[in-house]
Formats: structure tokens, sequence, C-alpha cells
């Protein structure tokens, strides 16, 4: 079994580099190669990987939709390339893979055990709750397996629309200025926001209202809102609905500087004030930076 173990991990190195890289899957499999005999020259199970390796390139479509549902808030491009790789490793062993030889419960403490050594703070937690999710609504693999109905691709103009809002929220405290950021499991810091319009119980909210109320109810703190930032566009996946169009509308708004009360859900786990000295070293994803950077430079005019 260490055999395997050490067989997975190559397979995970190689799948890294090839998405990294954005390879094609013939060069994935040249890169085995190397890796094999860079990590591994005496490895007697090489048919094991290259079988693996050839198979999940070959499913990862199918793979990175179903990792979409179970994870609806993060679509795959947002995953850590070595989490995302992972999952696909960890799904394809947990849905095809022979059962004797991989137990369910095998593929998913393999996965978890490769994404705690090669991945992040977070990543084991990450993986754990992704795979486990799947395990739980499919229940044991090829137990009364009956082939589902594929659902057709809904065009980008078709999907349904979720609106959320969000904020910038920065605070003064003597002559210093902070940005209050939230940081998910991922790794990057980025901004509180929220949904907008699907409470039944609150009639005729405004974006404004409801980013004043979201804010409230992630971080814990009251805003006033100062300038609209703009807005920006993503595609998630949703267990029930399927693919669909997120547009979160940003706003800069003003808050007193007191400690962050961060109501973990939707993938969060920390809540920080940061000075705007340092708030370009963070990792942000890319779609933020720009909203940021705007909210920096009407603060600065301040």
């Amino acid at each position: 079994m260490a055999n395997r173990h050490l067989a997975r991990s190559i397979v995970l190195q190689t799948l890294y580099e090839w998405d990294f890289r954005k390879l094609s899957p013939e060069l994935a499999l040249g890169l085995l190669k190397r890796n094999i005999l860079e990590f591994a020259p005496g490895l007697s199970d090489s048919a094991f990987l290259d079988e693996l390796l050839a198979n999940i390139l070959s499913k990862k479509g199918d793979l990175d939709k179903i990792i979409e549902k179970a994870a609806p808030d993060w679509p795959i491009d947002r995953i850590s390339t070595i989490d995302r790789n992972v999952l696909r490793l960890g799904l394809f062993e947990l849905l095809f893979s022979d059962k004797e030889e991989v137990p369910a419960k095998v593929a998913i403490n393999e996965a978890i055990e490769l994404a705690k050594t090669f991945g992040g703070e977070n990543s084991g937690k990450f993986v754990n709750g992704v795979l486990g999710s799947i395990y739980k609504e499919i229940g044991e693999p090829g137990k009364d397996a009956a082939p589902r109905k594929k659902k057709e691709e809904v065009p980008f103009d078709k999907m349904p629309i979720k609106k959320l809002g969000g904020a910038v929220v920065y605070a003064k405290d003597g002559k210093d200025v902070y940005l209050a950021l939230v940081h998910d499991i991922f790794g990057h810091w980025t901004l509180s926001k929220g949904k907008i319009g699907d409470n039944p119980d609150i009639v005729d909210e405004t974006v404004e209202e409801g980013t004043i109320r979201e804010i409230k109810e992630e971080i814990g703190v009251d805003i006033a809102i100062k300038a609209d930032l703009g807005s920006n566009e993503y595609v998630a996946s949703d267990p029930e609905k399927g693919k669909l169009r997120k547009q979160v509308h940003y706003f800069l708004g003003e808050a007193k500087f007191v400690p962050l009360k961060l109501e973990k859900k939707g993938g969060l786990d920390d809540a920080k004030w940061f000075k705007l000295a340092d708030i370009l070293e963070l990792n942000f994803y890319e779609d933020i930076l720009p909203i940021v950077t705007k909210a920096i430079n009407l603060l600065l005019k301040k």
C-alpha cells in the first residue's frame, strides 16, 4: 500500500504540472514517465500510474462538473491548482476504481492525506468536505448504480442570475486607515458579500440596503455607504439549479474600527483589519483586485 500512496503522489505531481502549464494530455503522459524516473525509479507498479493518469484526464470534464456541484460557491478555476487535482484524483477513485482494491473510504482518506502533504493549511479539510458530501449523496459507489440522465448545457445568456452585494469596508484609527477583509479556505483574502433579494421576509430591499445587512451579518460591523465601486460577474454551480451567473455589486463602506466577528459560512475561515499599506501584498482573486484598487485610490484622495 505504501507503493500505491507513492504512486498517487507522483500522479498528483504530474497533474499539478500539467494543469499549471496548461499542457495537452499527451504531454502529461511524458511528464509522468519523467516523474517516475526522478522520484521512484524502482517502482514496480508503473502500469497503475499510467492507467490512473490516463483515466483521470479522459474523465476530467465529468469530474469537474461533479466537483462544482459539491462546492457550489467555488467555480473550478477558483480552487487552487493542487486542491482541484487532489479532488480529481480522489473523485475518480471514489467513483470509478475497483471497489475491492480501493474502497470508498480509502479513496477519500488517500485524497485527504495528499491534500495535507501538498496543499495549504486548510486543504485537507476542504477535500474531506467535498468528497464527503459526494459520498453521502451517492451512497456506496457501485451499489444499485443506475445511469443518470445527463443535463443539457445551459447557454450563458439563459443561466439564472443571482444578485449579491459586497463592500470594501474601511475604518479610521487615528491617522491610519484600515480595510476589513475575509479569508477563504482556498487561501485568498477577499471582500465581504452576500445575497440580495432572495429573502421573502424582506420586501423591496435595495442593493445598498441588502449590502449593509449582509456585511453586518457576515463580519459584525455597521457600514455607511460612501461610493459605488462597480460590479463583477462569474459563473458558479448550484446543486439544484445547476450553473448560474453571480452578479456582485460592490460599494465603499465606512465602519467603526471595532473587532470583526466572522460568521463562518460559505468557505470563509477568518476576518481581519489590514492597513492600506499592506493590502496589495495579499493574495486576492484577479476579479477582486481592481475593485480593491479603486477603493484605495478613492481613500487616498480623502
